[in-house]
């Protein structure tokens, strides 16, 4: 076997060095995430840039990439916080949260990675505290929730916007109460029922008895009103109507004039 000429190792070396260097320098940043290089020789964290997207990229070998989940991610807290009245509740909630992708180099060089336990969750514990703080057990094991939510995500949204972290929504899960307290409350909540239904039915029962006295009222008037307009002549009058119509009926019957009360005919037929 001939050697190889001399050029020929030179060359072999330096395609090597170049390989182990592309090695050392590529990253892949994968779907979801994103980069925030660091130079070592040029000023540290690149902050006036954006971060570095996903994909390939080619990185000087002795400068860093410090990669970040950018999608919506969801953390837990179980909290005991205190009533407006001092008792301890339990509080079992969530965040969606992601970092804000435009301020990620900014993130990274004043938060670092763990910016969730330094940034995220003691804003959401201090706001916890202080909404349900301003609430007793009653309102936040009945009504308020739902309002209780709402202050929470805009007082955690307040404290993190200035600490480059988006917040997207804060679901509240559970509400524990000491068990005295919420047997206490649901005895008062049956209570409010039971008595909302008794006045409900009394309020029916009025309206009955209304209603059967403007009836029995308005039959009265109309027997008097009635009875005040039937007179004597009246009574005559139709009597003789009530005649004539039945002697023209071809029916064989006796009329005898002036015999009935009041002087009325009586009429008697053939049967």
């Amino acid at each position: 076997m001939e050697k190889l000429p001399k050029i020929a190792l030179p060359v072999i070396i330096f395609f090597i060095v170049v390989i182990v260097l592309i090695s050392k320098s590529a990253i892949t940043i994968d779907s979801g995430q994103a980069g925030v290089l660091y130079k070592t020789f040029g000023g540290g964290v690149v902050t006036d840039q954006p971060a570095m997207g996903e994909g390939f990229h080619l990185v000087a070998p002795w400068n860093k990439v410090f990669v970040y989940e950018v999608r919506q991610q969801e953390i837990f807290e179980t909290l005991q916080v205190l009533s407006s009245n001092g008792l301890e509740i339990k509080l079992e909630a969530s965040a969606w949260f992601q970092p804000d992708f435009a301020t990620l180099g900014k993130l990274h060089q004043e938060k670092g990675q763990s910016y969730v336990s330094r940034v995220l969750q003691p804003a959401i514990r201090s706001a916890a505290r202080s909404v349900v703080g301003r609430y007793t057990p009653e309102q936040l094991y009945s009504s308020k929730r739902d309002i209780i939510q709402e202050e929470i995500f805009i007082e955690t949204k307040k404290i993190v916007i200035s600490q480059y972290v988006q917040l997207n929504e804060i679901l509240v899960r559970d509400v524990t109460l000491p068990s005295t307290i919420k047997d206490a409350i649901e005895r008062k909540l049956k209570q409010e029922q039971e008595s909302l239904e008794y006045e409900f039915r009394l309020v029916t029962a009025a309206k009955e008895a209304e209603k059967v006295i403007i009836e029995a009222k308005g039959k009265a008037d109309a027997n008097r009103i009635l009875s005040a307009s039937l007179t004597d002549k009246i009574l005559q009058d139709k009597g003789i109507e009530a005649t004539l119509k039945l002697a023209e009926s071809t029916n064989s019957k006796v009329v005898i004039i002036g015999s009935g009360k009041s002087g009325m005919p009586i009429i008697l037929g053939n049967q």
